[in-house]
């Protein structure tokens, strides 16, 4: 990400694709020193073009407007933080960082702590927020949360890899948002779902209650309603393209117990789950292995038991090297 992808971005001159590329970076809480200089050299541009412009008219009045509709309480501390710029473009950069939905820029103007949860591969871990909600990571999966989560008028997390989520109802009905890299938010007020976010694609599942998928793109749809037993995937070579279905919820949160299920599922995504849960890299030597339907539930801690099974349920070979399994297909398969 570049300087100028983002003044692209903010100029309203980026493509579809240039935009969700922007979010999806901009979603991440890690970026946000380098994303605030960004801000500030584009109000100092938008100085020079304009001179010793007057004041923004109302700037008050739509700051306040703008942090009611996201849910947040006005904050001197913000106003004063960015005082050393022309008043008039503080006020264009912090808009536009509320606009842009960067909600790192609103924990970095106040200094909110970030608590960082990481886990290794094959590692699980259970996380007890501030206000009584759990998520349960799978492997390779980081979670960030603000330590004063239970505080906060809209509570909000950020997540990557994959997390079980049970979020706890409050009596003021105050909202729970998970931030995605995706290009969209999930939105609850008590439910359980799963959230995954890797190799370039994004789900959410929903278990039980009720969640809302806001998208940040105005080109894609404002926002779907899940209901138990439906997914929502998306993926960023095609950000246009949502699929919304009913599914086997269960499959989807079998790794919360320890479990790896599949159910007509094709060879390529098996493979897929086993890479995000071992660590591993696992190939398909040809196309054709990817429309083998996997039909099973594997302890995830008996790797060789699921390797085995593949071994014996279909005409191929599996080639055990370190951290790399290489799935081939009996030659006499391939003659016939």
């Amino acid at each position: 990400m570049t300087f100028n992808d983002y003044l692209r971005y903010v100029q309203q001159e980026a493509t579809s694709e240039e935009a969700h590329a922007v979010r999806a970076w901009m979603a991440d809480p890690s970026n946000a020193p380098l994303a605030q200089e960004w801000l500030k050299q584009y109000a100092e541009l938008l100085e020079q073009e304009e001179g010793a412009a007057a004041e923004m008219p109302g700037f008050e009045a739509i700051q306040a407007r703008l942090l009611a509709q996201l849910g947040l309480a006005p904050a001197e501390p913000a106003t004063r933080r960015l005082s050393y710029w022309p008043r008039w473009a503080a006020a264009a950069a912090l808009l536009l960082g509320l606009l842009t939905g960067g909600a790192w820029f609103w924990h970095s103007a106040h200094r909110l702590p970030l608590t960082t949860v990481a886990t290794a591969n094959r590692e699980q871990r259970t996380v007890l927020l501030p206000d009584g909600s759990t998520v349960q990571l799978n492997g390779h999966s980081t979670l960030r949360y603000a330590a004063d989560l239970a505080q906060q008028d809209t509570r909000e997390v950020w997540m990557e890899g994959e997390g079980c989520f049970s979020v706890k109802h409050l009596p003021d009905h105050r909202r729970f948002v998970v931030h995605t890299s995706a290009g969209f938010n999930v939105e609850v007020l008590g439910t359980t779902f799963t959230v995954y976010r890797r190799h370039a694609q994004a789900r959410v599942v929903l278990l039980t209650g009720k969640v809302r998928v806001d998208f940040a793109d105005p080109a894609r749809s404002d926002q779907v309603v899940l209901e138990p037993g439906e997914l929502l995937e998306t993926h960023d070579a095609q950000p246009q393209l949502i699929e919304h279905k009913a599914v086997d919820a269960a499959l989807y949160a079998a790794w919360t117990e320890n479990r790896l299920a599949f159910n007509e599922t094709s060879l390529a995504e098996v493979a897929t789950r086993l890479s995000d849960t071992y660590g591993v890299t696992v190939t398909l030597d040809t196309p054709a292995l990817a429309q083998y339907k996997v039909t099973g539930t594997f302890p995830i801690g008996d790797l060789e038991a699921m390797l085995q099974f593949l071994e014996k349920s279909f005409p191929l070979t599996i080639q055990r090297q370190p951290n790399h399994f290489v799935i081939s297909a009996h030659s006499s398969s391939l003659s016939q």
